[in-house]
């Protein structure tokens, strides 16, 4: 098993297909987007090559591949408004385990330590990222790297015939 990351840079339709199969899976609609009632649950969209690479603007995305294969995304904006401490030099962070076969088996660990080098490297400070309440495996994953809560937003996502909150959660990255 050999994990590897790549920068996107210049996205291809195979990149825009993975994006599309991943957002429209009805397994990781609930864990990947927020969703207002059962309507835009059941939702599906489309993105484009054009679509992602104006994504590129303010995301900067990293693929995942398990043995060459595309398996999932992360990614980060610097700054956005979305941030719920508005702290100077923060990211925020997302990542996509896409494909059945790249989830658990500890990618999701090697992809936030990646990651979190990068955002490093770029001289960010501090790290804050949202998880759904109900998506205990992934605050678990987040706990054990060393985030920690800092909010809850209740009413925040609709799943299961009811709302629940978006957990917010920071990590200060140190410089040496």
């Amino acid at each position: 098993m050999t994990t590897t990351f790549e920068k996107l840079t210049v996205p291809t339709e195979e990149h825009v297909a993975a994006f599309n199969r991943w957002n429209n899976d009805d397994q990781l609609i609930p864990l990947i987007r927020p969703n207002k009632n059962a309507e835009e649950l059941s939702g599906r969209s489309t993105m484009t090559l054009a679509d992602l690479e104006k994504r590129l603007s303010d995301h900067t995305i990293f693929l995942i591949y398990e043995d060459g294969k595309l398996v999932g995304e992360m990614n980060y904006m610097i700054n956005p408004p979305h941030l719920f401490k508005k702290a100077p030099r923060s990211a925020w962070i997302g990542i996509t385990i896409g494909e059945p076969e790249g989830r658990g088996k500890g990618i999701g660990v090697l992809a936030m330590a990646h990651i979190e080098g990068k955002i490093k490297e770029a001289g960010l400070e501090r790290i804050e990222l949202g998880v759904f309440e109900y998506n205990t495996r992934a605050r678990r994953l987040y706990e054990k790297m060393g985030y920690s809560e800092l909010a809850q937003q209740a009413d925040f996502t609709y799943w299961q015939g009811r709302m629940w909150a978006d957990v917010r959660m920071e990590k200060q990255i140190f410089h040496l």
